[in-house]
């Protein structure tokens, strides 16, 4: 299987003749030699690359989540971060745009709609069409797959950078398929090429695909962190710990109120397909409770096709807010240059999840709620896909 860089490089004397090119990426951008693009097009003469950007996290993806990027110069070019202290930073500059003609993209998504990284794709397409200068996605496998969809359908007023579009919360698409579908559907018109992956099939999980994993962000270390990630990320909107200040990110939640046996058993009799709650302490070394022991629980997944990660988490959070009510909250803090919004809606994408939950209500009726919703999306989607329809 060959990325969308690897068409590129083949084709760069074609696709980049005589242009100022500006590139967009991270240190996941590679090819399948482990040779980063920034660094191929850097060191070939043919190539004039005149700016670089990077998105949240940074050119070399060791910013930590919601740490504001400086512009920085890397051999001789200058980095604009697309993710720096303000909402505005999240948009190219026109300082920045006026030192290119074409602007090639080249990020590995993680197939969860909170990842940021295709909604800065997104600004640069309503940015670029709007400058008339071309673009190039390079796409690359949704790590998760292109089949399983999962989650509500995100409502317009709970759009933020972490959900701009209505997507559902596993949407089973690549950066290059969505590219696609938001520059006709939203009318942003840029001049856009897709070059799509060589060999990679919906059904494909990343282990299948012989390419190297290579953390797109500090807190997504494996592929397994990917797996539980569009369930994991809602422990963000709480003040449980999702892990960070660990080895492994997302699959470890807990706090210091929680009893791990208790929670791990309150879970495990749900019979949530394919997965296990295996009871634990840790103490995180940064983040939420750093240097502070906090019980929980591990979540094994023990079968990734059958595992619903939306869903689990919910349970999780619910089960977490009834054992300890007194001591469990909501995050109200600055989320994502958001201020007015609470965390865990913007994550949900509705705020009906939330008030379900502290109603009482049954997940599995959330569940079945969002159901025609995906239906819907999954019709949309349908004229935008690359590599087969579901």
């Amino acid at each position: 299987m060959q990325p969308g860089c690897a068409a590129l490089i083949a084709r760069r004397k074609t696709l980049l003749r005589g242009a100022r090119v500006g590139l967009l990426a991270h240190q996941a951008s590679v090819l399948p030699d482990l040779t980063t693009l920034y660094d191929r097009l850097l060191d070939d003469p043919s190539v004039h690359v005149t700016a670089l950007f990077g998105p949240e996290h940074g050119l070399f993806a060791d910013a930590q989540d919601q740490a504001a990027v400086a512009q920085a110069t890397y051999r001789g070019r200058p980095v604009f971060s697309l993710y720096s202290s303000d909402a505005a930073s999240l948009r190219p500059a026109a300082e920045a745009l006026s030192l290119i003609d074409v602007l090639v993209i080249d990020l590995q998504d993680v197939g969860a709609r909170y990842y940021t990284f295709v909604y800065t794709m997104a600004h640069c397409l309503e940015t670029c069409g709007a400058a008339g200068i071309p673009m190039i996605v390079c796409d690359r496998p949704n790590p998760l797959g292109g089949v399983a969809l999962e989650g509500p359908v995100l409502e317009s007023a709970f759009a933020s950078f972490v959900g701009r579009y209505p997507l559902p919360v596993r949407h089973a698409m690549t950066i290059g398929e969505l590219a696609r579908m938001w520059n006709a559907a939203l009318g942003f018109g840029a001049k856009l090429t897709v070059l799509p992956c060589r060999g990679w099939r919906r059904a494909m999980w990343f282990d299948r695909t012989g390419l190297p994993w290579i953390c797109p962000s500090p807190n997504m270390p494996t592929l397994d962190t990917a797996i539980v990630y569009p369930g994991g990320c809602l422990v963000e909107g709480t003040n449980l710990s999702e892990g960070r200040g660990t080895t492994r990110p997302f699959e470890m939640v807990g706090a210091p109120f929680l009893d791990g046996q208790e929670l791990a058993a309150r879970l495990n009799d749900l019979a949530l397909p394919g997965v296990y709650f295996r009871p634990i302490n840790f103490t995180p070394a940064f983040h939420k409770f750093a240097g502070r022991r906090c019980g929980g629980v591990f979540v094994h997944v023990t079968d990734r096709r059958a595992f619903r990660p939306f869903r689990t988490y919910l349970e999780l959070v619910a089960q977490a807010r009834a054992m300890a009510p007194h001591q469990f909250r909501w995050r109200t803090e600055p989320y994502e240059f958001e201020t007015d919004r609470l965390a865990f809606d913007l994550l949900c994408g509705t705020d009906r999840i939330r008030l379900a939950i502290e109603a009482g209500a049954s997940i599995a009726e959330l569940e079945r709620a969002w159901r025609p919703g995906l239906r819907r999306f999954a019709a949309q989607r349908k004229p935008y896909l690359l590599y087969g329809a579901v």
